[in-house]
């Protein structure tokens, strides 16, 4: 483990995630202003890291490999299905009303304008989240903390955040369920990432979970 090289990734990942916690909690511009400062934070922190530590190298996170192609698909599939399976039967237990209004209030993301967000969402968002989670947090800091602490720091990071984002929007069980479901994926993401060497594995299934939740948008907006 390299102590001196470790920490400056750390303090990166929880930068990003604590600025964009208190845009999101607190300062909440509308979705595009905060999806600029998102894309500031989230690309603009590990190309930093990366001028001051010339081992950290970005690009090779982007080799396109077939190999794995088809467990992610499958695995993208199974985590859509589920997703939607545990919508249904929660729905009925949990008031998911307030997600649409929270939505709409916070970032003015309304029915007339989510195609576009859940566009967006689905194929650049769900990118730059696994080059920061995966790419960043998981894949390079990997070497430098060991497997362990790699896998729980970047899953647990990406569930917070997430978590963070949404703050308000549920009730404590649901957003503990959505803990537990976000950390559980992202290890998903981080094993994909670590058998094949690459983030693009990771992202085609977080299209597909994106997928689920922007399904279960639309039928909320559709209420």
């Amino acid at each position: 483990m390299n102590r001196r090289k470790l920490w400056p990734i750390v303090a990166a990942v929880l930068l990003g995630c604590a600025c964009m916690a208190l845009i999101d909690g607190v300062i909440r511009p509308g979705y595009f202003v905060k999806s600029l400062i998102k894309l500031a934070l989230f690309l603009g922190l590990p190309l930093l890291c990366a001028h001051f530590d010339r081992e950290i190298d970005l690009r090779r996170l982007f080799r396109a490999s077939r190999r794995g192609f088809a467990a992610a698909l499958g695995a993208g599939i199974a985590v859509y299905a589920v997703v939607l399976l545990a919508y249904f039967l929660a729905r009925n237990v949990f008031d998911f009303s307030a997600l649409t209004r929270n939505l709409t209030a916070q970032t003015g993301v309304k029915r007339e304008n989510f195609l576009f967000v859940a566009l967006y969402i689905s194929f650049v968002n769900s990118l730059l989240e696994e080059l920061f989670f995966r790419g960043f947090a998981f894949l390079t800091l990997r070497p430098r903390a060991g497997r362990g602490i790699a896998y729980a720091f970047s899953s647990l990071a990406f569930a917070l955040y997430h978590l963070a984002m949404m703050q308000g929007w549920f009730s404590v069980w649901v957003a503990l369920l959505t803990l537990i479901g976000l950390f559980a994926g992202g290890v998903i993401f981080d094993w994909f990432d670590e058998r094949f060497d690459s983030i693009y594995l990771s992202w085609l299934i977080h299209m597909f979970a994106n997928f689920a939740t922007n399904t279960v948008g639309f039928m909320l907006f559709a209420a």
